[in-house]
């Protein structure tokens, strides 16, 4: 099985070249990195709980975990200045590329009542944002002793000049997009 990064560069590129009528390879529409985010809102009550959280994400990500402090205090969310609310990890390069291919390959297709990527998730300017309900999704998350199942959201920034490029991108990459807009 060959890597998504050696399919990008010897499928995708040259179909995608005549599809568009790119006059460059370098003008071809690429996945420029791979934003991965998780809040830990319900979770932050129990310190265990957070702490696998990191432990797995990191796992699933192969990188350290960044953490996000809040930029003020909102009493309402029990919140106060600084306090740790989400992880980011930011991806990009091989890391990246090893990551989509478990996602598209592995991941998407594990996931319970999946129907396929709405056509909404793709913005204007051309990143897929795709929500994951259970982390458990990944094979790399043993699942015999999870105590706590997690979501996560995962960005897909990729450098199209529009929505249509970047969906076309993303169908020749694998991912399962729907084919109509509901």
């Amino acid at each position: 099985m060959k890597g998504l990064k050696e399919k990008y560069n010897k499928e995708i590129v040259p179909e995608l070249q005549k599809h568009g009528k790119y006059s460059s390879v370098m003008a071809v529409p690429k996945v420029t990195k791979v934003v991965v985010n998780i809040g830990t809102g319900r979770l932050r009550e129990k310190k265990e709980s957070v702490e696998a959280a990191q432990k797995h994400l990191t796992m699933i990500t192969g990188q350290k975990l960044s953490p996000r402090p809040t930029k003020k205090a909102i009493s309402s969310f029990k919140t106060r200045e600084g306090m740790i609310v989400g992880y980011k990890v930011t991806l990009r390069g091989k890391r990246m590329y090893d990551f989509l291919d478990r996602l598209i390959n592995l991941a998407i297709p594990r996931m319970r009542d999946f129907r396929g990527i709405g056509l909404k998730s793709v913005d204007q300017g051309g990143s897929l944002t795709l929500g994951i309900r259970e982390h458990i999704v990944f094979p790399e998350v043993m699942s015999e002793n999870i105590k706590d199942i997690f979501g996560f959201e995962i960005t897909v920034v990729s450098n199209s000049k529009s929505r249509d490029e970047a969906v076309e991108l993303f169908r020749r990459m694998g991912f399962p997009l729907q084919k109509t807009n509901n």
